[in-house]
């Protein structure tokens, strides 16, 4: 066994890896460790290769909707495997950028094995290439993220189920896919899957899909799905599986009702669990809670002195961009002594279905927990000039603004691009401006961010 004493040690190699440069450029002798692929969930099982491949789904979409636009073709032909492998493509090559911008670092080792802890501040490493590395360091951060959550279901550990990371390597295509979940991976793989030819089925526990959005928001596209041919199944609990090596049947209760249902292919959706199993925390002093998560403060410490914990495996938002920000507060507070938090910040995200739904700032829902005096405007996206032109009508604009002070709260963009129109009201929620800035603002004509302008005039009807 060797040993070896670092500055700082991050343990992987997601957006860790943009810390660990970043302290290593500073002069901190720096150990990035990472068990598996450099470049974490985003690269390799995430952003890149799942919106890789809905960009193939949403170009077999324009094909089949071609004649409506008076543009005559034959229907599509879905070549999967050649979907799969332009997607493979797409991460060798992101993964490679990333490896190369850690790799000649000064003062930057990449160490490839599975980290644990000894001690506080003692990580020891089993090398994938085989013996162990014993690391002692000064500040740790713990940047492991998160893995699918596998549900306890009678007779699913039985079942050939799929992941997220499987389902898109699957061979051959599915016939029927049935999707566990309701939640944000589950509604892009439920249009990406049926996009490319396959039956789909969502089995959803909750009472509406995506449940922390808004009903009215979450109901659209509901309807969106169904009229594309995706079955979804509402308050449904799952109480038993079955696979007989031709198909998976699951068995739910219903409104009191008991029913099944048969595919030939079961996708687990249900959420994440973080990845701290394998850590052995206690022996470094690091607390957790009651699902696993590393207990931080605003300031992304934990339980032990020196060590941090950022993205995923803390709790709270799990999005690329999320981690990113983690890893400016902590930049910012070990190298230039400064007390930045990840309190008060506006969280945006963006889910990749079609159309793209753009989130930032509160819901409705949200706001009326807690009690907060609000105004709110919605406007269907049939009624726009730029929904209307292009011949894409289906989706909705929703804000809601404080009723006293006329601030933007939040805002729900379900539109083409829906996410880089909300990134319009994003800013504006960031710089409090009032809802009359952007009624009153000048945006280019016909475009869908011009629609805001009609949006908030009906703030002034309320």
């Amino acid at each position: 066994m060797k040993t070896a004493h670092y500055d700082a040690a991050i343990i992987g190699a997601g957006q860790g890896g943009s810390l660990a440069k970043h302290l290593a450029l500073a002069g901190w002798h720096t150990a990035l460790i990472e068990r598996r692929w450099p470049g974490g969930s985003c690269i390799n099982w995430g952003c890149t290769p799942t919106k890789t491949m809905i960009a193939s789904a949403r170009i077999a979409h324009l094909v089949r909707q071609a004649g409506k636009y008076g543009v005559i073709t034959t229907p599509p032909h879905i070549d999967f495997d050649a979907i799969k492998k332009h997607k493979r493509q797409m991460v060798e090559d992101f993964r490679g950028d990333y490896q190369n911008s850690i790799s000649g670092v000064p003062g930057l080792d990449f160490i490839e094995g599975e980290a644990h802890f000894e001690a506080a501040k003692t990580v020891m490493v089993d090398l994938n290439n085989g013996g162990h590395l014993q690391i002692h360091a000064d500040t740790i951060v713990i940047a492991t993220g998160s893995c699918p959550a596998i549900p306890d279901i009678d007779g699913l550990r039985e079942c050939p189920y799929l992941t997220p990371e499987s389902l898109m390597e699957v061979d051959p295509l599915p016939s029927h896919l049935l999707i566990l979940g309701g939640g944000y991976i589950a509604v892009e793989f439920a249009q990406m899957f049926r996009r490319f030819g396959s039956q789909v089925t969502i089995v959803q526990r909750n009472s509406q899909l995506l449940p922390r959005e808004d009903a009215d928001i979450a109901k659209t596209i509901k309807d969106i799905f169904e009229e594309d041919g995706i079955n979804v199944l509402l308050n449904c609990h799952t109480q038993n599986i079955r696979y007989d090596n031709s198909s998976i049947a699951l068995t739910f209760d219903q409104n009191n009702q008991q029913k099944e249902i048969s595919g030939t292919h079961l996708l687990i959706a249900t959420g994440h669990t973080p990845n701290t199993k394998l850590l052995d925390l206690p022996k470094g002093g690091i607390e957790i809670d009651d699902k696993s998560y590393i207990c931080t403060d605003g300031a992304l410490t934990t339980s032990a002195p020196g060590v941090y914990a950022l993205g995923d495996v803390k709790g709270g938002p799990a999005f690329t961009h999320i981690a990113y920000d983690d890893t400016r507060i902590l930049r910012h507070n070990l190298l230039q002594n400064e007390k930045k938090t990840i309190y008060n910040r506006i969280v945006p995200y963006t889910i990749f279905i079609d159309p793209q739904l753009g989130r930032a700032g509160m819901t409705e829902k949200e706001a009326r927990q807690e009690k907060i005096p609000i105004r709110v405007a919605s406007l269907a996206l049939d009624q726009t000039a730029r929904g209307l032109e292009s011949g894409e009508t289906r989706g909705m604009l929703k804000a809601i603004v404080h009723a006293e002070n006329q601030l933007i709260l939040g805002a729900a963009i379900l539109a083409p691009e829906g996410g880089e129109v909300m990134a319009t009201l994003q800013l504006a929620i960031q710089m409090r401006l009032p809802y009359t800035a952007i009624r009153d603002a000048i945006f280019a004509h016909p475009t869908l961010v011009e629609s805001l302008n009609n949006l908030f005039l009906q703030m002034d009807r309320q």
